[in-house]
Formats: C-alpha cells, structure tokens, sequence
C-alpha cells in the first residue's frame, strides 16, 4: 500500500471513530434529567459555555498547530473526548455540564489540527483524494452513530421513559478506541508548513525561524486574502459556517419548545447525513462548469444564501414537530451543496500550501461572529425564546444575501 494511502486509512479510521457518539441526537433531553437543569438552562447557562470556549482555545490552537506538527493536537482531541463523555457518565448537575462544554471547546478547536494534517503530511498531487477519502469518513461515521442511536432507542426504550445512559456509555466506549488511535496509528509529522519547513530549517536562532515562519504566514495570508474572488467566498464560508453551526448546536432546544417528545432525532441527524453527502458530491461534480464569471459567482452566492434563509425561517415558524425536522433537512442539504462549492472554490483561488491557513482563519471569523451572535440573543443581551433565536438566524442569511446582491448590483453598475 502506498504511503500516502496508509495515512488516509489511518485519518479516516480515526474521523469515523471521534464522530461516532450515539448521545448526541439527544443530548438536550439527556441533559434535563440532571439536577437543576431545565431547557432554559441549557440554552442560556449550558451551550453558550461551548462557544465561547472554542473560540478561545481555537485562536491558541490555530497558532500552535504548525509549530507541534500536529499529532500533539490530535491526540488532545482524542484525549477531550474521552473526558466529555467520561465526565458526563459522572456528574448530576450544572457545574458538571458547563465544565463538560469547556473540554468540548477543546475537542471543537483541536479539530483544525486534524484536517490540517493532510497538508503538511501528503504530497500536494494527493491532498484531493486524502481530502475526500477524510471527509466521507466523518459522514459515514455520523451516519452510522445516528443509524445505531436510533436503533438502540427504538429497541430498548421503555414505553413511558427513553434511558439514554446505555448510549452515554457506548459513545464512551468509542471516544477510548479514539484516542487510542490517535497515540498510536497516527503517524508523525517531521515537517510542518510554516515553522518546519525548508524554507526556514537552515535559521540557526530560534527567534529568527519564529520571525521567518511568521513572514511566511503573512505572506500567504496578504496574497490569498486579496483575490476578490476569494475574499467573496471567504465572507459566505464565515457567514455560512458560523450560522450552520450555531443552528446545529442550539436546534434540539427548538424541538423540545415544539414537541416534547423528541424521540426520531437520531433518524433525522441520519437522515442529514446522507442527504448532505449526496449534495456534496453532486456539488463536486457540477461546480466546475458554471462559476467560470465573476456575476455567475454572485448569482450563486444571492440564491445560497436567500434559499437557507426560507428553510431556517419555515423551520423556526413550524407548528408540528415534522415540518421542523423537513426543513432542518432541507436547510442542512442546502449547506452542504454550498460548503462544497464555496470550499472548492477559494482552494481553486489560494496557494496549495495556504489551504489550513486560509480555512483555519475562516473558521476562526466564524466562531468569533457566532460568538457575538449568542451573546447577543441567547446568553445574554435580548435572551429570545427558542423560536425567536431561529428566526434571527433566518434573518441573517437573507441580511448575506441582500449583501451579495448589492455587491453585484455595483458591478453590474460599474460595467456599463
């Protein structure tokens, strides 16, 4: 087997393992068996302790990810994950959870260093396939931690009461192999982009290699940033990150305010799952012929961008439990499509070896957007209800989109 084959094996393997966690589909209904915690709870004291945390400890990571080489990282995502749900096999009460959500922080930030990898341990003809090969493992590994959740739940649950401890204990069970994976399947990384690279192996002084590397960044990050075409891009990734994974993150408490009896979660994450993967290869194949132009592009941007803002709308606004969950689907089918087009096309924009600078930055505008965003209207600040929350995030997709079309109004303007 070639060498760069035995590394995607080793990722995918890993990626298909850190995503299997039966609890999650219906983590907010676990959670309210805790002492103390209500749904209001979760929302307001729990969740936002999440964001923040990822925000913070991505910005440290995102800076040291290079000059470890990587592996370090991704074993401490290995290592968080067993202690989220460890701990979470432990502890009865609020203090527990909002410790937990600090450690997932940890988790959530660590993972730039695991999709990073490819970059600094694959040839450049490889990272497409590695790229593909990584990312398939993280749906299929989605899929089936929704398929088994399901099945367990609709198998083994009481008529009156859903024991959700026994998938706590399962998804336990996997993060152990995880990290035990990543210690010891994961190979090491000798050479890194930016502070181990050749460019800089012969600086004899440990400040000039820091300066070199950091010059090396900063020009990566100026070409990069100012291809119009790329920064366009870029500005719909943050939006469109930041708002998927804000609606991800908060969307069981919108279905317990609808329905309290939150038992097919599993079967609509699994659902989701599949559905997006099909949307992300069908993207794969067709973005290539009709974004040549830069008012093509825009047309694409508008019409993403106003289409998740109709679902995300029907979605909060839904009097039934099912209407909710259709248009979820079909809000997280259209992200897919879209995230697979707009990250195609800034690599399509961008130096080979700026791709985990690039992304990783993006990443980082986002939580710091969703940050403000649950500050605003869920911890803090107008403290809105479920629905209302929902509704603003509808809004912001269309506030993208009206943006986008007042971009292309100026340069129909300017070309005539």
């Amino acid at each position: 087997m070639q060498n760069y084959l035995k590394i995607s094996f080793a990722l995918s393997a890993f990626g298909f393992l850190k995503e299997t966690r039966l609890i999650e589909p219906f983590l907010t209904d676990y959670y309210t068996s805790y002492d103390g915690v209500t749904e209001e709870v979760i929302n307001r004291e729990i969740f936002p302790v999440g964001t923040y945390s990822h925000m913070i400890q991505l910005l440290i990571i995102f800076l040291i990810t290079d000059y470890l080489r990587y592996k370090p990282l991704i074993i401490v995502l290995g290592l968080s994950s067993v202690s989220i749900w460890g701990i979470m096999l432990l502890v009865k009460a609020k203090l527990g959870l909002q410790i937990i959500e600090v450690i997932y922080g940890t988790f959530c930030a660590c993972e730039v260093a695991y999709y990073s990898y490819i970059y600094a341990k694959t040839d450049k003809q490889h990272y497409q396939i590695v790229t593909s090969h990584t990312r398939a493992a993280v749906l299929l590994g989605k899929f089936f931690s929704a398929t088994l959740s399901q099945l367990i739940v609709y198998f083994f649950h009481d008529a009156d009461n859903i024991n959700y401890r026994q998938l706590n204990f399962i998804t336990f069970i996997f993060q152990v192999v995880t990290a035990i994976w990543s210690i010891f399947f994961i190979p090491s990384v000798n050479r890194s982009i930016y502070f181990h690279c050749k460019e800089i192996e012969n600086v004899e002084s440990t400040k000039q290699s820091f300066s070199s590397a950091f010059m090396l960044i900063w020009e990566h990050f100026k070409t990069s940033y100012r291809n119009e075409t790329v920064l366009l891009w870029c500005i719909f990734y943050a939006f469109s990150f930041c708002l998927y994974f804000q609606i991800t993150a908060y969307i069981q408490i919108l279905w317990l305010a609808i329905d309290e009896y939150v038992f097919w979660n599993a079967t609509v994450d699994g659902c989701l799952t599949l559905l997006s993967a099909i949307a992300m290869l069908i993207a794969g194949k067709i973005q290539i012929s009709f974004l040549k132009k830069q008012s093509t592009t825009m047309i694409v941007l508008i019409l993403m961008s106003l289409l998740q803002g109709v679902f995300m709308f029907f979605a909060a606004t839904a009097l039934t439990l099912l209407t909710c969950y259709i248009f979820y689907i079909l809000n997280g089918i259209a992200y897919g499509f879209s995230i697979t087009i707009c990250a195609t096309k800034i690599a399509e924009n961008i130096a080979e070896d700026s791709h985990g600078l690039v992304f990783g930055f993006n990443t980082f505008i986002a939580l710091c957007i969703q940050t403000c965003l649950t500050l605003a209207i869920v911890s803090s600040g107008f403290k809105l209800p479920a629905v209302g929350q929902f509704i603003v995030y509808s809004v912001m997709y269309f506030i993208l989109g009206f943006f986008f079309l007042v971009k292309f109004l100026i340069d129909w303007c300017r070309s005539r």
